[in-house]
């Protein structure tokens, strides 16, 4: 595009594992698909072998870490007439996975309503430029077409966030469009029908920390396939992703430092123990009340390393992790910190005295759980 981008959306990012997939595609596509379900699951989950095109090999890298056989359902509801709804706790790369989805399958990730206790109907259908229905009436050229309208009109993927955000009155305005693929414009009408283009559909996430804000209705659930995404369970695995994404994160912001294996496999450690309530040691721990995504654990380490790059010498301390640990597991309720304390007072004293190296500088770091 000529310019930089502090997130470039996922078509930018990946454009060139994306035009390779398009051009050596050989598999059946739905209508109005940018490529094969086959080669929307391999941008998604990667390739074992290079893809040669344009005169050299370009690998597709495994951008999803987690359940193969869910990104396939997930391909295959979108392939038909119901919507997807991915569903779980915050920090399990839901709205990640819809990126990747949509930037595969229709070549736009950014058709996306934000859904909020402020978002009404027209940010989900259309509104109007009043000037223009002033001067000339109700009429195409006055209609503003949101995310809804400009799925249904160009044959593309609207993604929904946060749906349990939205009033519930809000939310059931799709549920005649995703029955009928019909939206209707009243104010234009016998013109005032947009039937939706094959490749139309919707992907919805929401959270389930936020059951129960703005229930679906059941009318509305049964216009969708539900998926529901779970944490991470090997702390391998999340080791591997914080790596992936904190280097990511360093390469975008022109930092010039790389995740450290050690450092990141304590934290991966830590968050996975403390959101499973056991050790690997076996140690029964108080699992707090927050949140222990690994979105978050990404965050903590990112914001240690450029505090280590921009105040230190450039390496992290374990100072600095445990501080930035402390605003994390302490945003929604401060007697969380007292479990962290005791989780550090028995697992990883225990780990320090065994260990030692990094783990002995992690334990000393605890005077910051204050």
């Amino acid at each position: 595009m000529g310019q930089e981008f502090i997130k470039p959306p996922v078509e930018v990012r990946y454009r060139e594992e994306l035009e390779a997939l398009r051009n050596t595609d050989t598999g059946k596509r739905p209508e109005n698909w940018q490529m094969s379900p086959r080669a929307v699951r391999t941008f998604i989950l990667g390739s074992p072998r290079p893809i040669v095109w344009g005169g050299k090999e370009i690998t597709v890298e495994k951008k999803y870490f987690g359940n193969d056989a869910l990104v396939e359902r997930c391909i295959v509801t979108l392939a038909g007439n119901r919507g997807l709804m991915l569903v779980g706790e915050p920090g399990t790369a839901k709205t990640m996975l819809s990126e990747f989805l949509s930037a595969a399958i229709s070549g736009v990730s950014t058709n996306t309503i934000q859904g909020t206790a402020g978002t009404t109907e027209d940010m989900i259908k259309y509104s109007w430029n009043y000037a223009l229905l002033l001067a000339k009436g109700p009429g195409r050229d006055a209609l503003v077409p949101s995310p809804l309208y400009v799925g249904m009109e160009k044959g593309i993927l609207t993604r929904f966030e946060e749906i349990t955000r939205t009033p519930a009155e809000i939310q059931d305005s799709l549920i005649s469009v995703l029955s009928d693929k019909v939206l209707n414009v009243p104010e234009l009408g016998d013109e005032g029908f947009l039937f939706a283009r094959p490749g139309f559909n919707v992907i919805g996430t929401a959270n389930t920390r936020d059951k129960g804000v703005n229930e679906m209705s059941s009318a509305l659930k049964r216009r969708f396939n539900f998926e529901t995404v779970m944490p991470v369970r090997e702390a391998s695995m999340e080791k591997r992703i914080i790596i992936n994404e904190v280097n990511k994160l360093a390469k975008e912001s022109h930092i010039a430092a790389e995740a450290d294996e050690d450092v990141a496999e304590i934290l991966a450690s830590t968050y996975h123990e403390l959101r499973e309530g056991v050790s690997s040691y076996g140690h029964r721990i108080d699992k707090p009340s927050s949140v222990m995504s690994t979105a978050e654990a990404v965050s903590v380490y990112y914001q240690a390393m450029i505090t280590g790059y921009y105040y230190g010498d450039g390496t992290l301390s374990m100072d600095s992790l445990v501080q930035n640990l402390v605003g994390a597991v302490s945003k929604e309720n401060k007697d969380d910190l007292e479990k962290v304390k005791g989780y550090f007072n028995t697992v990883i004293k225990d780990k320090s005295s065994k260990e030692g190296g990094l783990w002995k500088e992690y334990y000393e770091a605890r005077k910051w759980l204050r």
